[in-house]
């Protein structure tokens, strides 16, 4: 896809509240610097940031901070914002619910305690997990294979990015319950720009304190 402008990603060497942004451009296909900030440059070059954090897209001379306002502009850039008010207003829906199940993984990930980090994994695991895969997987299902609409929207690769970590997280067999949204999944990596970008991405390194 052709693009005029120069675009720079900053972020950690980690999935994190970045990758989603990854995949929206490997799926466009639009050239992006993907400048992934190594732990000991964070300290000065969070000074020249807007708000101190992380991710920020540089845009030519512009800084935008933000995941998802970030991701919510390049959809609508890319067309990959479904094709009506309706639709875009859907894809907010889904991206704001998964950062919910996000947020509570994270927490598991972030306890330092022992004993609380593994009953917040058991209650994320027995109740939460279950709870938003079981309506996810219903709501791609009846929609013949997408998140939102009839085509792939952003949703979809945020959906996409985060059932990769829980496989991750829970090993392959974590979505064998949920063949809609493993499909949906499989799907999105085999797309040629996608499977490209996974292929090439580095390994990854540990998530420095913002």
């Amino acid at each position: 896809m052709a693009d005029d402008h120069q675009y720079k990603l900053l972020y950690f060497d980690v999935p994190g509240r970045g990758e989603h942004i990854r995949y929206i451009f490997a799926y466009a296909g639009v050239d992006f610097e993907d400048y992934r900030v190594p732990k000991d440059q964070w300290p000065e070059l969070k000074k020249n940031t807007p708000f101190g954090k992380l991710p920020v897209l540089q845009i030519d001379d512009q800084q935008v901070p933000q995941s998802n306002a970030i991701a919510r502009y390049l959809a609508r850039q890319f067309g990959l914002a479904g094709k009506s008010e309706w639709d875009s207003l859907q894809c907010d829906v889904l991206v704001d619910t998964l950062g919910d199940l996000q947020e509570s993984v994270m927490k598991v990930m972030k306890e330092p305690d022992p004993i609380k980090r593994e009953e917040l994994r058991a209650r994320v695991t027995k109740e939460e997990l279950p709870f938003y895969l079981s309506k996810f997987e219903k709501l791609v299902e009846e929609n013949g294979g997408f998140s939102v609409g009839s085509e792939v929207t952003w949703s979809d690769l945020v959906l996409a990015v985060l059932l990769d970590q829980f496989e991750g997280m829970y090993g392959k067999g974590a979505l064998n319950g949920y063949p809609s949204l493993k499909g949906l999944k499989d799907r999105i990596h085999e797309v040629p720009n996608v499977k490209a970008y996974l292929e090439k991405r580095p390994p990854r390194s540990p998530l420095p304190r913002q």
